[in-house]
């Protein structure tokens, strides 16, 4: 398989910077990323149907609390929210916190994060004065896994690349749900072919516990009409094409015409465009 970086490391001494993220797919070179259409569309969204989502989604976080919480939101939590730090996570984050809701939010730093992603961290401290939980790769698990396939092994092939994946999300992600009862995901349908059936609320049988999705049925621009009247804090990459954001060498911001997971992997078919987090359908 062709190395999508061989003309540049996508991860140099600026892990951050969204044009190296861009740069990376030699496709794109002088493209110009497309505004996010949920951006533009938010405006569209009457007061009503904002409302009208809100007021669904915070019943289905109270029954989520109800039938998993044990009172506690912090590492004792029975239940927690897996944060990405992306435009849907802050959605949730902004509805849990401003709520105090007993639930345990936390995030994966897989090492190779764009700076303006960790920045999210900071600025969710300032507004809410709480901070969401940070977990981390095994350092050996790493070092194996670098030593095996190289830094950027995981443009070779798709199993390269779902081993990184493993390493640096999946594994610690068992940490963070270790001995929870459920888990709260900010997952959408039209997201990706592979969540078309997402359930709000559903088994998640690989991990052992219920899972939850309150903003299963919400558009792109419901979520932008409630982070702009809301004043949430968001990721500032989204500003700049990146509808989907996850690793910085496994990133670029999508072109006119994309979905919205189009520039994760984008040199992967769009059916295997899953980091092992989420099963299809769950």
């Amino acid at each position: 398989m062709r190395n999508p970086s061989s003309s540049q490391d996508t991860q140099s001494a600026d892990p951050g910077s969204s044009q190296q993220a861009l740069s990376a797919n030699p496709s794109s070179a002088g493209a110009r990323p497309a505004t996010p259409s949920g951006q533009r569309q938010a405006a569209e969204v009457s007061a009503e149907q904002l409302a009208a989502r809100v007021a669904t989604t915070r019943q289905i976080l109270l029954d989520a609390v109800d039938k998993h919480g044990n009172g506690q939101a912090g590492a004792a939590a029975s239940l927690v929210m897996a944060s990405s730090l992306g435009a849907e996570d802050m959605v949730l984050t902004d509805l849990v916190f401003r709520a105090g809701l007993p639930v345990d939010i936390f995030t994966l730093d897989t090492g190779r994060l764009h700076e303006q992603t960790l920045r999210v961290l900071a600025r969710v401290r300032e507004t809410y004065g709480r901070a969401i939980r940070v977990y981390f790769p095994e350092a050996a698990g790493v070092e194996a896994l670098v030593a095996s396939q190289g830094i950027n092994g995981f443009y070779e092939s798709v199993d390269a690349r779902k081993a990184c994946c493993r390493v640096r999300k999946v594994l610690p992600l068992q940490r963070a749900l270790a001995g929870r009862l459920a888990w709260i995901t900010g997952l959408r349908r039209e997201q990706s072919p592979t969540r078309a059936e997402l359930a709000a609320e559903a088994w998640d049988a690989d991990h052992g516990l219920a899972k939850w999705s309150p903003l299963a049925d919400w558009s792109e621009a419901d979520v932008w009409a409630y982070l702009r009247n809301h004043k949430v804090p968001y990721n500032a990459l989204h500003d700049q094409g990146f509808l989907s954001i996850g690793c910085a060498p496994c990133t670029r911001a999508v072109q006119p015409g994309e979905d919205a997971r189009a520039g994760r992997w984008w040199w992967e078919h769009p059916e295997t465009k899953e980091c092992g987090l989420h099963v299809a359908g769950h």
